[in-house]
């Protein structure tokens, strides 16, 4: 491989790279299972919590 195709590779994949970084996201952001019962206990409480008129 040539110095200028090997140089043209390295540019490409730094790009590449940098362009999936900026591209929004497809997958949502992982919450364990310990956070997801925290959550499910937080919405739970909260209706109960409320002022009941």
């Amino acid at each position: 491989m040539n110095r200028q195709k090997k140089l043209q590779q390295l540019f490409k994949a730094k790009a590449k790279k940098a362009n999936a970084k900026l591209a929004p996201k497809s997958k949502d952001k992982y919450i364990s299972k310990a956070e997801r019962e925290r959550l499910a206990n937080e919405a739970d409480q909260t209706p109960e919590l409320s002022p009941q008129s």
